[in-house]
C-alpha cells in the first residue's frame, strides 16, 4: 500500500530520522510513538506531501489517496458546512468522466486486443468505485458523518467561517472520513472533541476500510485501534508489533538487552586494553598485542542513548479547606432562550475528584464559571467555601499572556517565594528545556502558548483545582508527570476532558451535561459512566422491545389467562427461541475463534516481514505481503460475518423476549 525507503529528514544541523524504511500494508493500524519534538508530525507531514523529505523517497499503488488531518491551522469560509462537506464526492464526477472516456475508445478498439482488455478491467475497476458513491446514498453519509461529529441539522446551511477553530477541524474530518482515502493520517485527532464525538469516530475508525497512521496521546484510543507502533527517539525509529501497551512492555525489555549487551561488551574492552597495555612491550607478545588492538578499532561498539530524566513534579502545599469547598443550591442559567440548566443542587467537598464530560455547548464550561464565583447565577445560589483558594485553567488563558515577556519570566511571576526555584524544573515537565524558556510567548505556537498558561496555574498554591482540557497540548510523558501529581494532590479537583486513559486513574465522580436536561452524577470513573450509559440503552431499547412485544401478545391473546396456559405459552416462547437463536450463538462463538486465530496469525506474521531476512528479500517480501494480504481479506469476511450475526443474535432476541 505504501512504502518509506531511506527517508531523512533534518532541520539545520538537527537530523530528525535517517535511512528510515518501514511499509504500511492494506487496512493497516500504525501508531507513531514519542516525546513531543521526536519528528512524528514531521513525518506525517512527508507522508501527507505537505512537506518534502531531504533524502528518500515514499512510493504508493497507482489510485492510492492518502488524506491528511493535521494537528491545527485548518480555517475554512465563504462556503456552507454542507457545500464543503459534499465536495468530499467530486471524484465521483472525475470517476464517471473517465468511465465515458474509456468507454468510447472502446468501441474504436479491436476485441482480441490487449489494449481492449486493459480498458475492460479499467472500465471495471472504476465502476466498482462509483458503486461506492451511489448518490442515493451521499445525503445520507453526510448527513450520518455531520452528525456523528457533533454538528446540529441546523448548522448545515452555516458558512463554516462561522465556525471556531475546533468546529474548523470537524469540518477537515468529516470531508475526510466522506473521501474515505487508501491511507488515512490523523494528528491528535481527539483533541476538538467533545466525548460523544470521540466515541462516533474510535467506532468510525474501528470499521475504516483503509488503513489508518496516527498520532494520539489517548493511550486507551491506541490500545484498542492500533496493531503496530513505530516509536522515534534520538533520531531513531523502532518498529513494535503490537499497540502502545506493547510497545512499552517491549521497549522496556529491549533496553534491559541491550544494556546487558553493552556492559558485556564493556568487560571485554576493558579485558582486551588491560591485554594491550600489559603486553605491548614484550617482543614474544607485541604481535597478539597487536592483533588484539587492531579488533578492538573494527569493534562495532554498542552505545547506549540516555534517556530523556524522568522529571517530576508535586504541587505547591495548598492552604487548609474546609469540608465545604463550593456549592450551587437551586442554581439556574441561560443565555437568551438557551436554558443550560435550571434548579441544579451541586456540592464540592474536600478531596473531591471529578470528571465533567458531555458534548460541546451542553454547559460544561458554564458550571465551571459559576462553580469558581466567575459568573452568578440566574437564579438560586452560588457559596464558596470559607477557606477555598480557586486555581483555574481554561484554553482561553494563554491568550491573556503576555506576548513581550519569555516563558520564564511569565511563571515566575505566578509563583510563590517558596516555588519560585521550581519554576524551571516545572517548566521541562512540560517540554520547555535549556533556552526553550527564554523564548517569548508572542512567538510560541497556540499548543506551547496553552502549556504556558497551565505550569501558571500549577506552580499557584490552592486547594481546589478547575482544569479544562488540561491534555490537548501534552505528550504522554507530560501526561504522566500531571496524572502522577495530581494523584498525590490533597486538595480537590475538576476536570473538564474527555481522555480516558488520563481520566480513569485520578477521579471517582463523573459529572454528565447534557443539552436539555438536568446534569446527572455518576458514582464511578469515566469507563464506569460509559458503561452505564451503555447499561442504560440498552435497557431502553429492551423496554421497548418486550412493550411491543406484550403488546402484540395481548391483540392475540384473551385478555385473562389461566397460569397453566401462561406457562404453556412461555415454554413455546422459549423453545422457540433456543431453535431460532441456539445456531446463531454457535456460529457467532465459531467467528469470534476464526477471528482470534486470524489476529494471532497476522501479529505473527508481521513479526515474521520485520525481521532482517524477510526486509532484504524482495522475493520473501512479497510472498509474505501476499500472504498477509489474503489473511486480511479472511479477517475482514469474519468481522463482516461477526456484525451481522451479533445484529441478527440482537434483533431475535428483541421480537422473542419473553414477558411475564
Amino acid at each position: 500500500m505504501l512504502a518509506i525507503k531511506k527517508l531523512r529528514v533534518e532541520f539545520g544541523p538537527r537530523v530528525l530520522f535517517k535511512d528510515l524504511s518501514f511499509s504500511v500494508m492494506e487496512k493497516e493500524r500504525i501508531s507513531f510513538a514519542g516525546h513531543n519534538g521526536a519528528g512524528k508530525s514531521t513525518l506525517m507531514k512527508c507522508i501527507g506531501g505537505v512537506i518534502e523529505a531531504n533524502e528518500g523517497e515514499i512510493t504508493k499503488p497507482r489510485g492510492c489517496k492518502i488524506g491528511y488531518l493535521p494537528q491545527e491551522g485548518i480555517h475554512i469560509h465563504g462556503i456552507s458546512l454542507w457545500d464543503e462537506t459534499e465536495s468530499a464526492f467530486g471524484e465521483a464526477k472525475e470517476l464517471q468522466t473517465t468511465i465515458d472516456k474509456l468507454s468510447e475508445e472502446l468501441q474504436n478498439l479491436d476485441s482480441s486486443s490487449q489494449t481492449y482488455i486493459d480498458h475492460l478491467h479499467r472500465i471495471g475497476e472504476l465502476e466498482l468505485k462509483l458503486e461506492h458513491f451511489d448518490p442515493s446514498r451521499m445525503k445520507p453519509r453526510i448527513e450520518s458523518v455531520l452528525t456523528g461529529l457533533g454538528f446540529k441539522r441546523s448548522d448545515f446551511e452555516r458558512d463554516c467561517g462561522e465556525f471556531s477553530g475546533g468546529w474548523q477541524m470537524r469540518i477537515a474530518m468529516a470531508k475526510l472520513f466522506l473521501q474515505e482515502p487508501e491511507v488515512l493520517l490523523l494528528d491528535e485527532p481527539t483533541n476538538h472533541l467533545d466525548i460523544d464525538s470521540q466515541t462516533w469516530m474510535e467506532q468510525y475508525l474501528f470499521n475504516y476500510p483503509g488503513a489508518i497512521i496516527i498520532i494520539s496521546h489517548d493511550l486507551a484510543l491506541l490500545d484498542a485501534l492500533t496493531t503496530r507502533t513505530i516509536a522515534f527517539a534520538h533520531g531513531r525509529a523502532e518498529e513494535y508489533a503490537g499497540n502502545y501497551s506493547f510497545y512499552l512492555k517491549e521497549s522496556k525489555l529491549r533496553k534491559e538487552i541491550l544494556l546487558k549487551q553493552y556492559e558485556s561488551q564493556q568487560r571485554e574492552i576493558e579485558k582486551t586494553k588491560q591485554f594491550i597495555d600489559r603486553f605491548r612491550a614484550k617482543a614474544s607478545k607485541a604481535s597478539q598485542a597487536q592483533s588484539r588492538l587492531k579488533q578492538l578499532e573494527k569493534m562495532e561498539l554498542i552505545e547506549i542513548e540516555q534517556d530523556d530524566a524522568v522529571m517530576s513534579f508535586t504541587f505547591p502545599t495548598p492552604p487548609p479547606s474546609t469540608q465545604l469547598v463550593a456549592q450551587l443550591d437551586s442554581a439556574s442559567k441561560a443565555y437568551g432562550s438557551n436554558t443550560i440548566f435550571s434548579n441544579f443542587n451541586f456540592k464540592v467537598e474536600k478531596g473531591a475528584r471529578i470528571a465533567i464530560v458531555g458534548p460541546n455547548g451542553a454547559g460544561k464550561s458554564t458550571f465551571c464559571r459559576l462553580i469558581t464565583g466567575q459568573e452568578s447565577p440566574d437564579s438560586g445560589s452560588f457559596e464558596l467555601g470559607p477557606k477555598s483558594a480557586i486555581s483555574f485553567f481554561s484554553q482561553n488563558h494563554a491568550d491573556e499572556l503576555d506576548p513581550n515577556k519569555t516563558v520564564l519570566e511569565t511563571c515566575e511571576e505566578a509563583a510563590s517565594r517558596e516555588n519560585a526555584p521550581l519554576v524551571r524544573n516545572i517548566l521541562g515537565c512540560f517540554l520547555f528545556r535549556g533556552d526553550d524558556v527564554f523564548k517569548k510567548v508572542g512567538v510560541l505556537s497556540g499548543g506551547e502558548r496553552s502549556r504556558v498558561a497551565l505550569v501558571r496555574m500549577l506552580i499557584q498554591p490552592a486547594n481546589f483545582l478547575i482544569l479544562d482540557e488540561p491534555t490537548n497540548h501534552l505528550d504522554v510523558q507530560s501526561q504522566e508527570v500531571l496524572q502522577t501529581a495530581l494523584n498525590e494532590y490533597p486538595g480537590s479537583y475538576l476536570i473538564v476532558s474527555h481522555n480516558r486513559s488520563f481520566l480513569d486513574p485520578i477521579v471517582t465522580k463523573t459529572l454528565e451535561f447534557r443539552p436539555g436536561e438536568h446534569p446527572q452524577l455518576y458514582h464511578g470513573n469515566v469507563s464506569y459512566y460509559l458503561d452505564k450509559k451503555e447499561e442504560e440503552k440498552n435497557a431502553a431499547k429492551n423496554l421497548t422491545s418486550a412493550t411491543n412485544t406484550s403488546a402484540a401478545t395481548s391483540n392475540q391473546t384473551p385478555s385473562k389467562l389461566s397460569r397453566k396456559e401462561q406457562r404453556k405459552i412461555e415454554a413455546e416462547q422459549r423453545q422457540k427461541r433456543n431453535k431460532v437463536l441456539k445456531p446463531l450463538q454457535q456460529e457467532f462463538e465459531k467467528v469470534e475463534q476464526s477471528i482470534a486465530e486470524f489476529e494471532a496469525a497476522q501479529t505473527t506474521l508481521t513479526q515474521h516481514m520485520s525481521s532482517t531476512e524477510v526486509a532484504s528479500d524482495p522475493n520473501k517480501m512479497q510472498e509474505a505481503s501476499n500472504a498477509y494480504q489474503n489473511l486480511s481479506e479472511k479477517l475482514e469476511n469474519a468481522y463482516t460475518r461477526w456484525s451481522e450475526l451479533s445484529e441478527e443474535i440482537e434483533q431475535l432476541e428483541a421480537t422473542l423476549t419473553i414477558t411475564n
